[in-house]
C-alpha cells in the first residue's frame, strides 16, 4: 500500500522516469514485501529553482542528478527492513538508471492503515 512519489530535475524522459519508478517498486517488493500489484505512484520533473535540494549537506555531495523519493507506507516495518529498502532503492538506482547513490535522497512516512482509501470512499484496511 506505499504512494511514492519521485521528484527529479527536468532533462529525464519519459522512460528514465518510469525506469526510476521501477526501480523505487522492486526495492519494496524485494525488501518489505508489499504485493507486486500495489503500486501507486507520482513521476514529477521540476524546472531549475522549483526542486531545492542542498548540495552538501551531511557532508554528501549532490548534483543535479539527485533524485528525491518519498514513499508514504503503513505503519510496522522494523528498522531493519527500513535499513534493506533504503540500501536496495539506492543500489537498484545506481544499476539500473545510473543514478549515484549519494544523489538518492530517501524519505518514509508512516500512517496508521485506516488512513488509506484505495477507492469508493472506504476505508479497505480499518479494522
Amino acid at each position: 500500500m506505499p504512494l511514492v512519489r519521485i521528484d527529479v530535475l527536468e532533462g529525464r524522459t519519459t522512460g528514465e522516469l518510469a525506469a526510476l519508478g521501477d526501480g523505487v517498486h522492486r526495492a519494496l517488493v524485494e525488501t518489505i514485501g508489499i504485493p507486486a500489484a500495489d503500486r501507486f505512484q507520482v513521476l514529477a520533473a521540476h524546472p531549475a529553482g522549483r526542486l531545492v535540494f542542498d548540495p552538501n549537506y551531511l557532508d554528501i555531495v549532490r548534483t543535479p542528478g539527485v533524485v528525491l523519493v518519498q514513499i508514504t507506507l503503513s505503519l510496522g516495518r522494523s528498522l531493519e527492513q527500513k535499513r534493506a529498502l533504503h540500501a536496495a532503492v539506492a543500489r537498484i538506482l545506481a544499476a539500473d538508471c545510473g543514478v549515484r547513490p549519494e544523489d538518492v535522497f530517501i524519505n518514509l512516512v508512516e500512517v496508521a492503515k485506516e488512513n488509506w482509501s484505495f477507492g469508493n470512499g472506504i476505508a479497505q484496511y480499518a479494522p
